[in-house]
């Protein structure tokens, strides 16, 4: 049923990994297969059955060709660095090309205990497997460069978090799984060799573009900075133009291929607060929402770091080339910012003063305690008119009131009918996206009454997130008081 494996990560050196081998689960069983994606990857799917992909996807038999390993990391984990993390509860079975000609990883989540457990069980409970599934496949639908979720399985165990809940497996799929991390376990160690090493699957594998004769070795290095600096300003501008929190901007969690990984204690705003943190530990606020931005140059600079020795010779030089690097992502990541704003408010054109009618907006909003999702999807009903369900979003309407005129006589500048700008800003400002308190729900179901119909239900929802869904308004609205949500876990 799997297409055939590359193993390129398994011809590196051993040091890169440890050899491991998926630990068998008592009773799998299959509770949600992502079909379009197996097609997308190459699967074979005239030869599915449920009660074998159980057993491929819970680790309890290794595809043909797979060589399962866990890879070797480290990371700042909340500033602080641990120079030794490396896959504790996850397996990679190989790289598989898709096809579009795409190099894929896919990995098992919940596989066991690795030799980098760190003394934890290295299984992962259902509720985090099926928050993951859920919300990587809404943020690949909402267009934002994420891992995604190809298979959840339970395992027929229970474990023990804060409750007792059902075990599941993830199967995870990734562009790769290199991150920032993986640079600095190398580094951590002196061992340029294995960070040169790195540097160059980064390069063969997701900025091809810098292969060319014309460019240096050392200009090579310095051209995959900017390259993952550049991806990750755009990865996180649109972020936030969803309101996404992702509450563990570890540099573990920071990936080379720009792509969003780990979704544990991560979820959307309801109420725009630019301070909002959702997970449960980070208690000083440093990944809330309003300083992702920045955490993620915190994290380019480690990179920075661990690439020097192949930046130049000179060390001086190197340091000040990549310091420049850094530096500019904060015009880029602005830019990119405004881009998304922009849009979301119909924009086309580019004005000196939209920056300040954007901030002027999230202020009223910020005032009014209003919901970040619907406040933009309504703003299309308020092109011409004042529109009231879009007041109704407002504790206190004021700023709004003095904010829309401003907003018309701007749209007046535009190129296009009131009908063209409301109809593209519905193209980028979602109706749906994976509620906190909805998400909560469907965990609910599954994990006490191993009822998968919500989640089932829910996640047809999230695959058209910009489409009216006749019949499902309910998921649309936000959270009643008595069920918001405002801590989320990770699953360790």
């Amino acid at each position: 049923m799997f297409p055939e494996f590359t193993l390129r990560f398994a011809r590196l050196p051993e040091r890169f990994y440890l050899r491991f081998d998926p630990v068998p689960v008592p009773e799998p069983r299959l509770v949600a297969f992502n079909r379009p994606l197996a097609e997308a990857l190459g699967f074979d799917l005239d030869a599915f059955e449920a009660q074998g992909a159980a057993r491929w996807f819970s680790g309890n038999r290794v595809p043909q060709g797979a060589e399962p390993l866990a890879q070797a990391y480290a990371g700042h984990q909340f500033g602080h660095f641990n120079p030794r993390l490396g896959d504790g509860r996850a397996v990679l079975l190989g790289e598989v090309t898709d096809r579009q000609g795409r190099l894929r990883d896919i990995q098992l989540k919940g596989a066991g205990m690795t030799p980098f457990s760190r003394g934890a069980d290295g299984r992962a409970p259902l509720g985090p497997v099926l928050r993951e599934y859920l919300i990587s496949e809404a943020m690949h639908r909402l267009g934002v460069p994420t891992t995604r979720a190809l298979a959840a399985v339970t395992s027929g165990e229970r474990l023990f978090r804060r409750v007792p809940e059902p075990g599941a497996v993830l199967t995870r799929v990734a562009a790769s799984h290199l991150r920032v991390g993986t640079f600095q376990y190398f580094a951590a160690r002196d061992d340029g060799e294995a960070v040169r090493l790195l540097a160059d699957m980064a390069i063969e594998r997701h900025y091809p573009g810098l292969l060319t004769a014309e460019r240096g070795e050392g200009e090579r290095y310095l051209g995959l900075l900017e390259a993952v600096a550049d991806r990750q300003a755009s990865l996180v501008a649109k972020w936030m133009g969803l309101g996404f929190v992702h509450g563990v901007m570890n540099t573990d969690n920071c990936t080379i291929s720009g792509e969003t990984i780990d979704y544990g204690p991560c979820a959307f705003m309801e109420a725009y607060s630019p301070t909002m943190v959702f997970s449960s530990i980070d208690e000083q606020g440093r990944y809330a929402y309003r300083n992702q931005p920045w955490i993620a140059q915190w994290n380019l600079a480690r990179l920075a770091e661990t690439l020097i020795p192949l930046i130049d010779d000179d060390q001086e030089r190197a340091v000040a080339k990549a310091t420049e690097v850094i530096k500019r992502y904060e015009p880029h990541y602005e830019a990119e910012w405004l881009a998304v704003m922009r849009a979301k408010l119909g924009l086309e054109r580019e004005e000196e003063g939209d920056r300040e009618l954007v901030e002027a907006l999230l202020e009223a909003m910020q005032a009014g305690c209003a919901d970040f999702t619907l406040t933009f999807r309504r703003l299309s009903e308020a092109v011409e008119l004042d529109a009231p369900a879009l007041f109704e979003l407002f504790e206190t309407g004021d700023g709004l009131a003095a904010w829309l005129p401003r907003w018309r006589e701007r749209l007046a500048r535009e190129s296009a009918d009131s009908g063209a700008i409301a109809a593209r800003m519905n193209g980028v400002n979602p109706l749906h996206i994976p509620r906190n308190h909805q998400v909560e729900r469907v965990i609910a179901a599954a994990v006490e009454h191993d009822d998968f119909g919500p989640f089932e239900a829910l996640g047809e929802v999230l695959a058209e997130p910009f489409a009216e869904q006749p019949g499902r308004e309910e998921y649309a609205r936000a959270a009643p008081s008595t069920e918001r949500v405002f801590r989320t876990f990770c699953g360790t």
